[in-house]
């Protein structure tokens, strides 16, 4: 059986033949374009499933888009077809569902304007090498450098990185042994909750508070979440007990 990144690797593919007239002539980067918008948006609502290396994302769950894209782009397509290919999955994807998770990518994550500026900026940077440059350089806030999160009053809360990208706000948290709430703020939108190694989790959230009571020992032990794909995208720290 073809996994989803495959079978959406062979639809991209697809896509392609269908779009490759429609490239001809055409810049890949139009008037109305706003390639900081597009940036921002494709972190927040595409990144936790994608890697996309000059946005940073590092999602897992969907296709990596710098190796869906790499060997057309040798074979001579061209970006503005890309441009149309990611334009069309965005609006409506095939049916990828990863039965082991059920996780699927909705149609119409982003629409009209917003859906154009992510078309047009994956189609400019994908598999492409170097970083992003000038206003695109820091469009979106490197995530999970946060000073360390410090247990206070028996709670200690790591919130998830508000942009979408696949981070807490920090990778370092403290605490002391005994018992404690571990808490996580989530406003991004993409579901995350908050575990730990061998401790127990919280509930899954898309907007509002994961969190769970448990009875830490001195020691290190990670914190992630547990959501399939984002520990792997980057989504864990470390919490040291004393």
């Amino acid at each position: 059986m073809r996994t989803p990144q495959l079978r959406h690797g062979l639809v991209l593919a697809g896509s392609a033949a269908v779009f490759a007239a429609a490239g001809c002539g055409q810049s890949v980067v139009q008037d109305d374009d706003n390639l900081v918008a597009g940036k921002v948006a494709f972190v927040g609502k595409c990144g936790s499933c994608h890697t996309l290396a000059r946005a940073g994302t590092k999602g897992t769950v969907g296709p990596n888009l710098d190796d869906a894209f790499r060997r057309s782009l040798r074979d001579g397509l061209g970006r503005t077809t890309i441009r149309g290919v990611v334009h069309e999955q965005i609006l409506y994807p095939a049916d990828l569902t990863d039965h082991s998770t059920g996780t699927q990518m909705p149609p119409k994550l982003v629409t009209g304007q917003d859906a154009e500026d992510v078309a047009a900026y994956v189609a400019l940077v994908a598999a492409r090498g170097g970083k992003d440059t000038g206003l695109l350089a820091d469009a979106v806030k490197q995530a999970g450098g946060g000073e360390p999160a410090v247990a206070e009053n028996g709670v200690l809360q790591i919130d998830a990185d508000p942009s979408g990208q696949l981070a807490f706000s920090t990778k370092e948290a403290q605490a002391p042994a005994g018992a404690i709430t571990i808490k996580m703020e989530n406003k991004s939108g993409v579901p995350h909750d908050i575990a730990l190694e061998g401790d127990g989790k919280g509930p899954v959230v898309e907007k509002g508070v994961s969190q769970f009571k448990t009875t830490l020992k001195a020691g290190k032990i990670k914190f992630f979440c547990s959501v399939p794909g984002h520990r792997e995208g980057g989504m864990e720290g470390t919490l040291t007990v004393k």
